[in-house]
């Protein structure tokens, strides 16, 4: 059976093994576990009942995720995108109005176009349009957001006052003393070469948690899943076809197109899987992975999936092929009997993982030429805005836009493919419509 298994993922050309992927599997789902309960949480404030949301967010995760690993072969977990379900909460339901089922639906129209986009090649045409330089801006702001998140997490960075908008968090907090406690042993193992040194990390810290009491035991371990019967299949086609509802369609099209474009190459950057051009060979297969997940999300009752940057905490650990991704998918679906156990796992205890990713995902920005200005503003913009604008959205868009323009204005047009401009009028877009 194992050698059924190395041989389907091919675990010898990726250089890993049976052990690695476990590993790197279990790693990526403890760092994403919180998902189960802040995606239900924040779509209840648009009228989704948190329990059935809980289900379809699970079953999502799990659909995805397990496509990503047999059809793609990739080490990339799928989830639903927590910008996304805010934007779907707050702006479309609580702001402008709209039903949840009608946002919904809004998500169903964007999948059907990932998904013939990526079809007919038109995606993965413009994923090889981004120049190298942007490719590694992506790798790089993407660890170092995944950073400043962990530190916001752990309470090691919290907001500070107008003038100095973060600050040094309070040392004398439990929860911070154990984050810091365990981001030292983590980066101590991972120094010592120890094999799942993250999720070492994670757990001896979530264990040190409970039993200081910091953390509480949950009530029970297994529970039976929310019926998703109230909210599976309840789209509202007659209010999403309003003329009215374009820009909405729009919006969250470009966001989550983006994303994905972003997360898939930053990722791939760093689990050494571009090619010698800089492009992720058979990228349709991935982005056909997250396409059919994000048509079947709205389905369930949730909002937009695509891959997820937590995936990096797997690949850190080694994690290179699909199997990693289906052992994360496991651990959702037991997640659906054990949400109470896997949940237990405090913010200051998965943060570690987080904060050490970032000195991992840094070392793309050696690729760029530096006495380029053309290719450097880009990358900084990008990078700097995404970490600063807490929105990987906004940086990307502002390096699509920034690209075009610095080649122009230098006399360079030439060296742009055409996919360039296309994204850059989507980044456009972006801004116009969407960006928050």
């Amino acid at each position: 059976m194992t050698s059924r298994i190395a041989s389907y993922f091919q675990f010898q050309r990726y250089g890993t093994d049976m052990k690695r992927e476990v590993i790197a599997g279990l790693t990526t789902f403890l760092t994403m576990a919180y998902i189960i309960i802040v995606n239900p949480a924040i779509l209840e404030n648009a009228g989704i009942p948190r329990g059935p949301s809980t289900t379809a967010t699970i079953i999502a995760a799990v659909f995805g995720t397990v496509l990503m690993a047999f059809f793609a072969n990739r080490p990339f977990a799928i989830a639903p995108y927590m910008s996304e379900n805010a934007f779907i909460a707050f702006v479309v339901v609580k702001v402008m109005g709209y039903s949840w089922q009608t946002a919904l639906t809004a998500v169903f129209f964007a999948g059907i176009l990932f998904t013939l986009l990526t079809l007919f090649k038109v995606r993965s045409w413009l994923a090889e349009s981004i120049p190298l330089s942007l490719k590694c801006a992506f790798a790089t702001g993407i660890g170092l957001f995944l950073t400043f998140i962990g530190l916001n997490e752990t309470g090691i960075v919290v907001l500070g006052v107008p003038g100095a908008p973060v600050k040094l968090g309070d040392l004398s907090q439990p929860s911070v003393l154990l984050a810091v406690f365990g981001l030292l042993l983590t980066v101590v193992l991972i120094s010592r070469k120890v094999l799942g040194a993250m999720m070492i990390g994670i757990v001896v810290t979530t264990i040190a948690s409970i039993a200081l009491k910091v953390t509480p035991l949950p009530q029970s371990f297994v529970s039976l899943p929310p019926d998703i019967s109230p909210i599976l299949f309840q789209l509202d086609f007659a209010g999403a076809l309003s003329p009215g509802f374009f820009p909405i369609i729009l919006t969250i099209f470009i966001m989550a197109f983006l994303d994905t474009v972003g997360t898939l190459l930053g990722l791939s950057m760093r689990a050494d899987l571009l090619d010698e051009k800089g492009n992720l060979p058979e990228i349709e297969k991935p982005m056909l992975a997250d396409a059919l997940a994000t048509v079947a999300a709205p389905l369930l009752g949730t909002t937009t999936t695509g891959a997820y940057i937590e995936s990096a905490a797997g690949i850190e650990e080694g994690g290179r092929t699909g199997f990693t991704a289906l052992v994360t998918a496991f651990f959702f679906l037991l997640a659906l009997f054990f949400a109470p156990l896997f949940t237990v796992v405090p913010a200051h205890a998965f943060g570690i993982a987080l904060i050490v990713i970032g000195s991992f995902m840094i070392s793309p920005l050696a690729k760029i030429d530096f006495d380029d200005f053309t290719e450097l503003i880009p990358a900084f913009l990008t990078v700097v805005l995404m970490i600063f604008t807490y929105n990987i959205g906004v940086g990307m868009t502002a390096g699509f836009i920034a690209y075009p323009l610095m080649k122009g204005a230098t006399g360079r047009i030439k060296e742009m493919k055409g996919g360039m401009w296309v994204l850059a009028l989507l980044s456009l877009s972006y801004f116009v419509f969407g960006a928050k």
